[in-house]
């Protein structure tokens, strides 16, 4: 489809490292993970969930940084260790009775290249792989961990016409 018809978009999926995060992995010298989510994304998260929108998470690595973040947020679809994401999507999609061309899905690394020419809307960070890039649908300008997200959630609700309803409840 050459016009993006983004009132048929649902469901959101998202990876995490390089995404939701900035990528960078702090281990602690006990073997243990800090990751470092961006607050401003999280709060987009719930304004796409507030106006109906269903978000999910297909990572490659699993850690219990992503299980927690994904519980705050609630979000229950939330697929890790998938290192072959598009059989991983093609399941979530079962899961949710959705097509491809009602999702959106944001990635920056090369394992996500299928799943972006699969969604219906494919994103990459703006400091994603230049491959990624080329495949992709849009192009943040913000980078993954800094507001990535939360741009691309605008973008979506300003297309389906539901950014100035949620903006209400901020208005003085």
């Amino acid at each position: 489809m050459t016009e993006k018809d983004f009132s048929k978009i649902q469901l959101l999926v998202l990876d995490v490292d390089g995404v939701l995060t900035d990528g960078g992995i702090v281990v602690h010298s006990d073997g243990t993970e800090s990751k470092r989510f961006s607050v401003m994304d999280g709060h987009r998260i719930k304004l796409w969930q507030r106006a109906g929108g269903l978000a999910a998470i297909i990572s490659g690595r699993e850690t219990a940084a992503t299980t927690i973040r994904a519980k705050q947020l609630g979000i229950s679809l939330v697929m890790q260790g998938c290192l072959d994401k598009l059989p991983a999507f093609e399941k979530l999609l079962e899961e949710v009775r959705l097509t491809s061309e009602q999702t959106a899905y944001v990635g920056d690394d090369l394992m996500d290249i299928p799943v972006v020419r699969r969604a219906g809307f494919g994103v990459a960070v703006s400091n994603a792989t230049d491959e990624l890039k080329q495949q992709a649908d849009f192009i943040t300008e913000r980078k993954g961990g800094d507001g990535a997200v939360a741009e691309v959630i605008e973008h979506l609700l300003k297309k389906k016409m539901k950014w100035e309803q949620l903006m209400e409840r901020y208005r003085v």
